[in-house]
């Protein structure tokens, strides 16, 4: 078996406070064989799983509304819509995911399917994100959702038709990543369902 293509050389924690940055200093060897040093800063904030729950008769998605401090600094509104998602904290992708869905949308969902995992910013994020997407029906509602105060977490629940959720990405009202995916997906597969595929 091959060598590791990759050495690294240093590790240096930059910031330990919220979750992990560090520094790595590695060689990389190229394709032609020369091996080249470089830096690069890593952030660890753990691994996630996100939701897109969607009611196929009524033609719905529920998502929700909540502020990103990242998003403000760059010039957005700060308030996105997303599919509900948190970090696992070691806990398994599909326990972490029903909890969420239910703390954050007040949805206590049954059947949820995984469709893929994904890296959502390689180039500086650690984060794999596990995606799962289920149906839910208007019982299914136990409580209000809103996340949890404590946790800093003011969340608004949004019941959109489908349709109007798809049109939302053209219009740029929704720019989450994770979200474009789980509606096009959907859509891909309602699509598919709609013609027999």
């Amino acid at each position: 078996m091959q060598d590791s293509p990759i050495r690294i050389t240093a590790e240096e924690t930059l910031s330990d406070n919220w979750y992990l940055l560090k520094k790595y200093s590695f060689d990389l060897r190229r394709r032609d064989g020369s091996w080249q040093a470089q830096t690069r800063e890593v952030y660890d904030r753990g691994n996630g799983a996100t939701i897109l729950l969607y009611n196929l008769a009524q033609r719905t998605v529920l998502l929700i509304r909540q502020f990103r401090m990242p998003t403000f600094v760059n010039g957005h509104s700060g308030y996105l819509i997303e599919s509900a998602a948190g970090l696992l904290d070691n806990a398994s992708p599909e326990e972490r995911i029903r909890l969420e869905a239910e703390e954050e949308t007040g949805y206590r969902i049954g059947a949820i399917e995984k469709i893929f995992e994904a890296f959502m910013s390689p180039g500086s994020v650690t984060e794999r994100i596990h995606f799962f997407i289920g149906q839910y029906q208007p019982g299914d509602r136990i409580n209000s959702g809103g996340g949890l105060a404590e946790e800093g977490e003011d969340i608004e629940v949004l019941e959109l038709g489908f349709d109007e959720a798809i049109a939302m990405i053209g219009s740029g009202d929704i720019v989450d990543g994770k979200t474009i995916m789980l509606l096009q997906y959907l859509q891909l597969r309602l699509v598919n369902h709609a013609h027999g595929g």
